[in-house]
């Protein structure tokens, strides 16, 4: 290393991982110095500083949010946003960094078999509806998956063996999420993961943008005539993908300045484990669950609904132009929390696994785009429709809840196209019920379609 080198990392307070570098050779070294060259040191020094940070002062208020009881309002969306994906301006972005163990699933969280019947992983679910919306508007739709250092290769494989699910390869963009080193609490030293590897961890699905500009993605994009992305992380099979509705209520000249619209659904309970939309110092975010103190997570309106009610679904459209220059301008702020992280002891030469919290991470959030946008807009989603996300192996937001949600839907839809359909008392559809995104994205794809006059208890149909 050079002295101009010795001397930023002394700057940074990270001199010890020069002197590690000195006590590697072969293999070993080259694999540390990569790791050395990933650092972005001035940030991290920023960091330890107390430098950087997304201001949590100011009492919230609840944001105005844009319901689509208005059949006027939501025609004009539709058209709107129909345009824009006939002049196939519009691309998809999926966040699939996550692997699938806390479901029990050995691989990344995208390969999970979501669906009631067929078992389609998450993927498929999602290439289905892009694989329908390209045939419906006759315009092929980009679609960006950003993946992590872990599960990279295991997706990108996952989409060779299923031949791109109908798609074209051309059209499907891998990028890798970044990683930032995790830090000792008290020294603020950056902690080994092995005697030659840094404790990375990933960056947050806020880092998102500074991958998509990174990876030249981004540039890539506005080159190809798209000037819009629809965002959305990989635990929801109910998501919509590419809604026109949504879509043109965010270029709604009216409404909004086209650079950040977001999705959001009724919170069941005022403990679900949901952010919630809220406007604080005048400027629209999202509140964190665990950060709410009971009496805003309580608070009532005068008939019973909860104040803050609006729960973050991980949906957003942006405008590349917005992305730009948040990317242009450093990216998002990164948030540091305390955990317990397991780290190679230089002096000893052994792993120690942590008994209390240790070392600060840091990670970046996609909603604290948000703020920096000008004219945000918040819409109202109905969660039967849109959410069912897949979170825990057990109880709510979990493979069970899920593929009830996503056969509740599809009973909804056949009874609407005509289908007669066995319930029970609760009004749950008492056959099993799957249609696949390929087939249909709304109930009017069903219009066209042979369907069966009834379906009885204990039935199976899958479209």
């Amino acid at each position: 290393m050079s002295s101009l080198h010795t001397e930023a990392f002394e700057a940074a307070g990270q001199l010890h991982l020069l002197h590690r570098l000195d006590q590697l050779s072969g293999e070993q070294e080259a694999r540390f110095r990569n790791d050395l060259a990933r650092l972005d040191l001035p940030r991290l020094q920023q960091l330890w500083n107390g430098k950087e940070g997304h201001s949590t002062q100011g009492h919230p208020q609840t944001p105005t949010l844009i319901g689509l009881e208005e059949s006027t309002l939501r025609a004009k969306a539709r058209s709107r946003g129909e345009d824009l994906l006939a002049r196939g301006t519009v691309a998809c972005l999926t966040v699939a960094g996550g692997q699938g163990s806390r479901l029990g699933w050995d691989g990344p969280k995208g390969t999970y078999p979501s669906a009631p019947i067929s078992g389609d992983s998450l993927f498929a679910q999602f290439a289905g509806q892009i694989l329908r919306e390209t045939v419906r508007y006759g315009q092929p739709v980009q679609w960006c998956i950003m993946t992590s250092p872990l599960n990279h290769g295991a997706t990108v494989d996952f989409f060779d063996k299923h031949q791109h699910f109908g798609l074209d390869p051309r059209t499907i963009h891998f990028f890798i999420q970044g990683v930032m080193p995790s830090l000792d609490r008290e020294s603020g030293r950056v902690l080994l993961a092995g005697p030659d590897k840094i404790a990375f961890n990933p960056d947050g699905h806020g880092g998102t943008l500074r991958a998509l500009a990174g990876s030249g993605l981004l540039a890539k994009l506005r080159a190809q005539g798209v000037g819009h992305l629809s965002y959305f992380q990989v635990d929801n099979p109910l998501v919509r993908a590419l809604d026109p509705v949504f879509l043109g209520l965010h270029v709604d000249e009216d409404l909004s300045s086209g650079e950040a619209t977001s999705k959001a659904v009724a919170k069941r309970e005022p403990d679900e484990k949901v952010g919630v939309f809220g406007v604080r110092d005048g400027e629209l975010t999202v509140l964190e669950y665990s950060d709410l103190p009971p009496d805003i997570a309580e608070a009532t309106d005068s008939d019973g609904t909860l104040r803050f009610r609006a729960g973050n679904m991980a949906v957003h459209a942006f405008s590349l132009d917005f992305l730009s220059r948040v990317t242009a301008e450093g990216g998002l702020p990164f948030h540091r929390a305390i955990k317990k992280v397991p780290f190679f002891d230089d002096s000893t030469g052994t792993m120690h696994e942590p008994l209390a919290p240790n070392a600060l991470k840091y990670e970046a959030f996609i909603f604290d785009a948000l703020p920096q946008a000008s004219r945000p807009i918040v819409v109202e989603a109905e969660r039967a429709q849109e959410f069912a996300p897949i979170k825990n192996a057990e109880g709510q937001d979990s493979p069970q809840t899920s593929r009830a949600a996503q056969c509740a839907r599809a009973g909804t839809w056949l009874t609407t196209a005509g289908v007669d359909i066995s319930r029970n008392e609760q009004g749950e559809p008492e056959s099993e019920l799957e249609i696949r995104p390929s087939t249909a994205t709304c109930p009017q794809d069903l219009a066209s379609l042979a369907l069966p006059k009834h379906l009885g208890a204990g039935e199976r149909f899958l479209v």
